[in-house]
């Protein structure tokens, strides 16, 4: 049995022994919010390989699902064996800006150089079920990316890393699920697969895609001392981090005692409609802020 293999079966053998034992890793389970539509989220991977490189791509991704994602299946429509002109754009608006070190030149590079695309489609999930399928999703992102992928990009959310920080991301959801701790593992799943903050400064700043790990999206919005001033890049992070502050609580207290604690409201997003990848099922928490 070769390295991947078992490093694969480690790793999935770990997420299904992380269910039963998580009490006593982590304290509680993820919590999960209640669905306030009939829409189903699920993962669309867009993976850029080199030029005429579709079939090892298919191949290698045809490979990691057999061994580890059959609930995974691959595009035959939108997958190309050419350059799709919209990638360089694509990637430069999906690239995540929160993370210093969240993408490299060598990246921008790669994406620019790119000569095949493919896309890989996840199952339906539950909020119940969300945690281990994007921990499977980021799986096949990093096997992918050890096996001819050249860049990858999270199309239900929009986002984009380096390789390097795949990698990184992929290294730290090992380690959670060694220890059984899915409360992290969410975590993790969440800052790879999801964006934040998008939006401006008149509709406040959100984030997109934390339906892919059974939560619902978290809004910002806040009062400014100059309203003719734009956010800085600093102020920016800052949402960013309540954003993902907010999203801890939810995880590890319930998204009823998160939101309350916060004084925040739950609605329906109307941000996307039902039938787009971005849609939240589990809706958008809105939180004012008095101040920058």
């Amino acid at each position: 049995m070769n390295s991947v293999r078992r490093g694969v079966l480690a790793f999935l053998g770990g997420l299904i022994l992380g269910k039963p034992s998580l009490g006593r890793a982590s304290g509680n389970p993820p919590a999960f919010a209640a669905s306030r539509s009939s829409y189903t989220p699920r993962h669309v991977l867009c993976f850029l390989g080199k030029e005429n490189g579709l079939a090892a791509l298919r191949q290698n991704a045809r490979a990691a699902i057999d061994l580890f994602a059959d609930d995974f299946t691959t595009d035959e429509e939108f997958s190309q064996d050419k350059p799709d002109d919209r990638m360089e754009r694509s990637f430069n608006v999906c690239w995540d800006r929160v993370d210093p070190n969240a993408f490299q030149e060598t990246d921008e590079d790669a994406v620019a150089a790119h000569g095949s695309v493919l896309y890989i489609l996840g199952p339906s999930m539950t909020a119940e079920t969300a945690v281990t399928t994007s921990a499977k999703a980021l799986m096949l992102v990093q096997y992918m990316l050890d096996h001819g992928a050249i860049a990858a990009k999270g199309e239900s959310a929009g986002v984009a890393h380096g390789v390097r920080r795949w990698k990184e991301l992929f290294e730290q959801a090992r380690s959670a699920v060694a220890s059984h701790d899915l409360l992290t593992l969410a975590r993790i799943c969440r800052l790879a697969l999801a964006r934040r903050p998008i939006g401006d400064d008149a509709e406040g700043m959100a984030s997109v895609g934390f339906h892919l790990v059974g939560l619902p999206d978290v809004l910002v919005t806040f009062a400014r001392k100059d309203a003719q001033r734009p956010s800085t890049n600093a102020e920016q992070l800052k949402i960013a981090a309540l954003i993902d502050d907010i999203a801890d609580e939810m995880t590890r207290e319930g998204v009823e005692t998160a939101l309350a604690g916060r004084h925040a409201a739950l609605a329906d997003d109307t941000r996307y409609g039902e039938d787009e990848y971005k849609f939240n099922p589990f809706g958008v928490a809105r939180i004012q802020e008095k101040q920058l």
